[in-house]
């Protein structure tokens, strides 16, 4: 079975080839189908920011192994027990790449994300066909593109940051970084009645698709200073609600910087495992009563993910798509920065 794979661990930009982490399409068995699986022909597979993380070896795995997990296809096959949710060969589908254990602690407690046994199940997307539980698997509505229901499993992460920032309407509410899950989540923040919407990205081409999807104001942070700016924007009093979706340590510190007083700020992007941000506990946790957080995947998400995917302008994100057998290509691509998104077309 073709599948896109990391087959040397490291930096896929790194200057030095010696050292520079590689992606490969490479053969791997295809995978048993239990009695409650559901057997997928993979459609298509976006790439998503975290995946170049996996190929720098962020959690220890050893290559080869297959990457992908922003899935869309059709069933193939069910096992004899996939029954539950009345899934039959031929839906169109999209899912949770992630099966919860539903008996550790974590799962008891209503706390899914952090199940004991989330990484014991690693099935790579961007190949000709996955396994899945049926827990995993939805059914796309029939006027979804196959093209737009792999970004199933990104939206339901800014269905995920909308909880965590327990929103009310009208709130201001600014988000760092234009990639997919900024611009999913400024989508899903207007369609919440957030105000003073903003976008800080430097790239000019996401800051346009930021007021196509609502944003009332965007932020050059290349060219213009962002607690200016901010301090412009909310009339001195910051945002209520700030969400950093860009990764980069240069915009780490800001992003508490332009919150209000009594502000939620949500560190949402992957970000360097080193990494370690300077905090003024006095001012920001102390004065300001911030609440600081971030959200790792996202729980319980999926079923309103599903209803709010017909609501969302996804074409932005299905423009570029390049076949499987081009999967290197396709990382040089993702890594250029100069598309919103990238899908692989799997079949």
């Amino acid at each position: 079975m073709k599948t896109i794979a990391a087959v040397k661990i490291g930096k896929l930009n790194d200057p030095n080839e010696e050292t520079r982490g590689r992606v490969d399409v490479i053969d791997l068995p295809e995978q048993p189908l239990g009695e409650e699986d559901v057997r997928i022909q993979v459609a298509y597979c976006s790439i998503c920011g975290s995946d170049p993380h996996l190929v720098e070896g962020i959690f220890g795995w050893e290559p080869p192994f297959g990457i992908g997990h922003e899935v869309s296809g059709v069933i193939m096959e069910l096992g004899p027990k996939a029954t539950k949710k009345g899934l039959k060969v031929g839906d169109r589908v999209a899912g949770n790449f992630l099966k919860f254990c539903g008996t550790c602690y974590y799962c008891l407690n209503g706390q899914e994300q952090f199940c004991e046994h989330v990484h014991d199940y690693n099935r790579p997307g961007m190949a000709e066909t996955i396994v899945w539980h049926e827990s995993q698997v939805w059914k796309i509505p029939d006027h979804v593109s196959l093209e737009e229901a792999c970004l199933l499993e990104p939206v339901s992460i800014a269905v995920r940051i909308v909880d965590k920032a327990n929103m009310k309407v009208g709130q201001r509410v600014a988000i760092s970084g234009g990639g997919p899950i900024g611009l999913l989540t400024l989508q899903m923040m207007k369609k919440f009645g957030a105000t003073s919407l903003t976008l800080i990205e430097p790239i000019a081409e996401r800051r346009e698709l930021a007021k196509r999807f609502g944003a009332d104001h965007v932020i050059d942070p290349i060219h213009e200073d962002v607690k200016d700016a901010a301090q412009h924007i909310t009339d001195g009093r910051g945002f209520d609600v700030v969400i950093e979706a860009s990764g980069s340590p240069r915009a780490a510190n800001v992003t508490c910087d332009i919150a209000g007083r009594g502000g939620t700020v949500l560190y949402i992007a992957m970000f360097p495992a080193g990494y370690e941000m300077p905090l003024n506990l006095y001012e920001k946790c102390y004065f300001q009563e911030l609440t600081i957080s971030g959200i790792f995947v996202a729980p319980y998400a999926f079923p309103r993910a599903l209803q709010m995917l017909p609501q969302l302008d996804l074409k932005p994100f299905t423009q570029k798509i390049i076949p499987l057998e081009q999967g290197v290509e396709a990382f040089e691509a993702h890594m250029s920065g100069k598309y919103p998104k990238v899908l692989i077309k799997c079949n």
